[in-house]
C-alpha cells in the first residue's frame, strides 16, 4: 500500500490555512506548490529533490494527520537558501547543514558579474534537449567579446553545436562564457584556461567511474539517485578545490 511519502496526491491538496503564529495572509504550502514557486529560479527543482533534502535533515516541514508535508514561509526561505548555497557557492550538504546551524540567514548568495547579473552554476542533469543560443545572443547576455567566445571554442573550453551552418551554445556554455569574461578583465585568456579544462575532464572521468553502473541502469529511480549523488560529489570536489586554492594563496600572501 502506498504511503503519503511515496505518492504525489498532495499536489492536489487545497491550500491549507495559516498556522498559529504565522503572519496574517501567509499560508503553509504543499510540496507541489513549493516546487512550482521555486522552478523559475531553480529549473532543476523537483519533488524528489525536496524530499531528499528532508531525508538529509536539512528541512523539517510539518505534516498533516494524513502524513502530507506542509511548508511555512520560513521553510521555503530555508529551502531557497540551501539551493542557492548548492548552486552558487558549490557547498556540499554537510557544509550547508553547518552553515544553517551557525545561523546563516536567507540572502542573495550568487556572485554578480560585471553586468550586474549573478553567475549561475549549472546543475548535473540527464542529457536533454534544451535551449540553444547564437553567438550574438551569448554576447548580448554575457557582455563578452565575440573574439573571446571564438577563442574559447578554439581551445576547447566550449564546443557549441552547429545548426544551419552557425555555431550555437547551450545554457551551461553561456554561463562558462560569462565566467570567463570576468577572468578576461584580469588578463586571463583562452589558452590559460586549458588547465581548468584538463582538471574538469579528469574529475568528470573519476566521478563517472565511481557511479558508472548506476548511471547506466535501466531503472529510472536508480538513475535519478545516481544523478543526485553525482551532483553532490561534484559539489564536494569543487569545495575541496576551493579549500586547496585558498590554502595555497595564503602561502603566497604571507
Amino acid at each position: 500500500m502506498a504511503t503519503p511519502d511515496t505518492r504525489d496526491a498532495d499536489l492536489a491538496l487545497p491550500e491549507p490555512p495559516a498556522e498559529p503564529g504565522e503572519p496574517r495572509g501567509q499560508k503553509a504550502a504543499t510540496i507541489g506548490t513549493v516546487c512550482k514557486a521555486l522552478r523559475q529560479e531553480f529549473p532543476d527543482i523537483s519533488i524528489s529533490k525536496i524530499r531528499y533534502l528532508e531525508d538529509q535533515k536539512l528541512l523539517a516541514p510539518r505534516r498533516t494527520q494524513g502524513g502530507y508535508r506542509l511548508y511555512t514561509q520560513s521553510d521555503i526561505q530555508r529551502l531557497r537558501t540551501i539551493l542557492r548555497l548548492q548552486r552558487d557557492e558549490f557547498l556540499p550538504l554537510r557544509v550547508i547543514r553547518q552553515e544553517l546551524a551557525g545561523g546563516r540567514a536567507e540572502r542573495e548568495v550568487a556572485p554578480a558579474g560585471s553586468d550586474g547579473r549573478p553567475l549561475r552554476r549549472a546543475t548535473v542533469t540527464a542529457r536533454e534537449p534544451g535551449a540553444l543560443y547564437s553567438l550574438e545572443e551569448v554576447v548580448e547576455e554575457t557582455g563578452a567579446n565575440p573574439t573571446l567566445v571564438r577563442e574559447l571554442v578554439d581551445f576547447g573550453v566550449v564546443k557549441g553545436e552547429l545548426r544551419g551552418g552557425s555555431r550555437c551554445y547551450d545554457e551551461t556554455e553561456r554561463e562558462i562564457v560569462r565566467a570567463v569574461s570576468e577572468l578576461a578583465r584580469y588578463g586571463v585568456g583562452g589558452r590559460n584556461l586549458r588547465v581548468f579544462r584538463s582538471s574538469a575532464d579528469r574529475e568528470a572521468q573519476l566521478l563517472q567511474s565511481i557511479l558508472a553502473p548506476a548511471l547506466r541502469s535501466r531503472n529510472p529511480e536508480r538513475r535519478r539517485e545516481a544523478i543526485e549523488a553525482l551532483e553532490n560529489l561534484a559539489s564536494v570536489t569543487t569545495y575541496l578545490k576551493h579549500l586547496l586554492l585558498i590554502r595555497d594563496l595564503r602561502k603566497i600572501a604571507t
